[in-house]
């Protein structure tokens, strides 16, 4: 019986810290974006789009945890994008973001950091606005 306890206990806790949330303003992880380079195009949250106004260069990172909530394997594909680069022909943030594609960032951020940063992102709330984010791209 004490062992059916901690088994469920031990579930309860696992699906909490997958349904949890990142803090935006997590000080760690934005000094880490921030000496990354990653602020220069990204910003945390979304914000609505005036028709006098450009498009941010890429899409906020709000919308990206919205995009890939759910999507099997988010974490890896998105850490492959930041450190290799994303293809212009494929861009899926029209309407979002300007730019055409991501560079690599190999050389900005290690593959463990990249990982983090990716698993914060990926665990912000979703965008405050009224607008829902494109599906996120089929994965290969």
């Amino acid at each position: 019986m004490l062992k059916s306890a901690w088994l469920a206990a031990g579930l309860a806790l696992a699906a909490a810290a997958a349904h949890a949330t990142s803090d935006p303003a997590d000080p760690a992880m934005l000094k880490l974006a921030s000496t990354s380079g990653c602020l220069t195009c990204h910003h945390v949250e979304s914000s609505p789009h005036r028709a006098n106004e450009p498009l941010p260069i890429g899409p906020a990172w709000a919308d990206v945890a919205a995009r890939y909530a759910g999507v099997a394997g988010a974490n890896e594909q998105l850490t492959r994008t930041v450190l290799a680069g994303s293809n212009p022909y494929a861009s899926h943030w029209k309407g979002k973001a300007n730019g055409l594609a991501m560079p690599p960032n190999a050389v900005a951020i290690d593959p463990v950091q990249a990982r983090a940063l990716v698993g914060w992102i990926l665990a912000l709330p979703a965008p405050r606005e009224n607008s829902s984010p494109a599906q996120a791209p089929a994965t290969r």
